[in-house]
């Protein structure tokens, strides 16, 4: 029988949180991803043979790795792959809810990145990251006045971190952080990585608004380390393939957020 749309849109969702997990953690095995994902093994080297497909994993005997030969391929640059085209709609809406001359922190994430692009529509503006790709971006715009973080470089996500890179944002003040998360349970965001989570509280923290940018194959799941409650954020940018139960649960919570099609 043929595949449904549905079956479809929820094989790419799927695959999506999957590469992401793998991009995450470096390798992974059949059986950790059949359990994670809540499918069958089956299903699981369907879906790896797919993303082998693509170039993006190395299939093994048993598991998987990220196919790039480098630290800094095999996470960023994979990551940029992952689902664009709803990184591409989430940052168009969030230039919307940006003004010109406003004062604005873009943490190191992809989905930041693609809003990077964008910003030169919005100038004049200041732009404060840690995002080696968004400064690439916009160091050669005139009109935007460009404040680099300081601290610890890590190849892995092409951005900067640790104590200096905090003690900075703690200096300054901006009208609005737009930020992603690795996952999300519940009503809370999560992220891998503990130096990353860091940064992005000390993002928040600088700012007077707070826009949280996710893809909806990050929902129902979660990271080693907790970020914040989507509360604490003005608002939630989504791609439209959110489930309904996971809409019903923001609903129900609060969550001021919006669905964003493609």
């Amino acid at each position: 029988m043929p595949d449904t749309p549905k079956r479809q849109r929820d094989a790419t969702a799927r695959r999506q949180a999957l590469l992401d997990y793998v991009i995450q953690t470096g390798a992974a095995q059949v059986d950790e991803l059949a359990t994670r994902f809540g499918v069958s093994r089956m299903t699981v080297h369907r879906d790896l043979d797919a993303l082998a497909a693509q170039g993006m994993v190395n299939k093994q005997h048993g598991g998987v790795t990220t196919r790039a030969s480098s630290v800094f391929e095999s996470n960023f640059a994979l990551r940029t792959q992952l689902a664009a085209g709803e990184k591409r709609a989430l940052a168009r809406a969030a230039l919307q809810e940006i003004a010109a001359g406003e004062a604005l922190i873009l943490d190191d994430s992809t989905t930041c990145a693609a809003l990077a692009t964008l910003l030169p529509e919005r100038a004049p503006l200041t732009v404060i990251t840690n995002g080696l790709s968004s400064i690439e971006q916009l160091k050669a715009t005139s009109d935007i006045r460009l404040i680099t973080l300081g601290g610890d470089y890590q190849p892995r996500f092409n951005a900067t971190f640790g104590l200096l890179c905090e003690q900075t944002l703690a200096s300054l003040r901006a009208n609005v952080a737009v930020l992603s998360a690795s996952a999300i349970l519940g009503t809370t965001a999560y992220v891998q990585d503990p130096a990353v989570t860091q940064v992005k509280r000390a993002q928040m923290a600088a700012a007077e608004r707070r826009i949280l940018l996710v893809h909806s194959a990050k929902f129902g799941h979660s990271a080693l380390h907790r970020l914040a409650d989507l509360s604490e954020f003005d608002l939630v940018l989504i791609d439209a393939g959110l489930a309904a139960p996971q809409r019903e649960a923001l609903d129900e919570a609060g969550i001021r957020y919006r669905l964003v099609r493609r």
